[in-house]
């Protein structure tokens, strides 16, 4: 097989593992959560995999991938505040009350806020786009109004409040994936995101010491350490480089179905590994949710003009 019939192979590959790596890293937490605060957790993780991502930035680009000016160190700083920080944990907090699989699924909604921002920001998304946005909101009031079920709790059972959370951190989500698209960003991806990674980090940690976390690393179980080592090096290295070579090698719409996969994925695990359950009107509205995803990326794939495909969607 020559290098061209290998690429698109190893692109569909490389984004198989965007699919599984992401999609188990809401099962992942909830065993983490289990024997550490997820503050703690979470700030650890990132500090980690961030200076790992940064090890081999600097071993293969050197310090000049770091050097950036004092616009492009505010989208760094300000993206580590609204993703790692705001975005995944929110979310672990949440996982306390809330299940795997019903978080994964409101966190699925970040395409449908990116596309609200966008026209709160003077752009105008096509009609089907606003139809799939219209048709998400619908899926996710069955999924916030629909009340827990039994076994579709967190490790600690479930609040009202739980699922309000996931979606508060899925707005901070969109609107850091929004800002860094219309912000100067460095020139390295691996340099930007081992940056936010060690930001949100900071922020992490900085807030589980105000909260007042005593952390008791003797009695984190096996479970709990191999989920949080899973965490900080394989999800943290290979997930993003899988990310990095599925996006230079495939079509933004197709990558854009891990918006879609992952929280399928998600579900899958927790009811099989952790005995999760959902409600029908759950269930329903993950499914909503799920299928007004995919109409918005698919009305927001580029269109063929004059035999090429166009560079940007509107």
């Amino acid at each position: 097989m020559n290098a061209t019939a290998r690429r698109p192979a190893l692109a569909w590959a490389a984004l198989g593992v965007v699919y599984v790596l992401w999609g188990s890293t809401y099962l992942a937490n909830r065993f983490i959560i289990t024997d550490l605060p997820p503050l703690f957790a979470s700030g650890v993780r990132f500090l980690v995999g961030g200076s790992l991502l940064g090890v081999l930035v600097l071993a293969f680009s050197g310090p000049k991938a770091f050097r950036m000016s004092w616009p492009q160190l505010g989208t760094t700083l300000l993206a580590g505040l609204l993703l790692p920080a705001w975005g995944n944990g929110l979310v672990t907090i949440a996982q306390q009350y809330v299940a795997s699989g019903l978080a994964a699924l409101l966190i699925a909604s970040v395409p449908m806020w990116i596309v609200v921002l966008r026209a709160l920001t003077g752009d105008r998304p096509r009609r089907a786009t606003v139809g799939g946005v219209g048709l998400g909101v619908a899926g996710l009031a069955l999924l916030l109004l629909a009340g827990p079920s039994s076994g579709s709790g967190g490790v600690f059972g479930s609040a009202w409040w739980g699922p309000w959370l996931v979606l508060l951190a899925a707005v901070g989500w969109a609107s850091g994936t929004f800002a860094t698209t219309r912000m100067p960003a460095p020139a390295n991806p691996f340099a930007l995101a081992a940056g936010q990674m060690l930001v949100g980090g900071a922020i992490l940690m900085a807030g589980s010491v105000l909260v007042g976390d005593r952390p008791d690393l003797g009695a984190v179980g096996p479970t709990a350490w191999w989920a949080w080592a899973y965490m900080a090096v394989v999800v943290s290295l290979a997930a993003f480089s899988a990310y990095a070579y599925a996006l230079a090698a495939l079509p933004v719409s197709t990558v854009a179905t891990y918006a879609y996969a992952n929280p399928v994925i998600a579900v899958l695990l927790g009811v099989l590994v952790a005995g999760e359950r959902f409600s029908l009107a759950q269930l329903a509205g993950g499914a909503v949710v799920l299928l007004a995803v995919v109409v918005v990326i698919a009305a927001e794939r580029p269109r063929k003009r004059q035999g090429e495909l166009a560079t940007s969607t509107t």
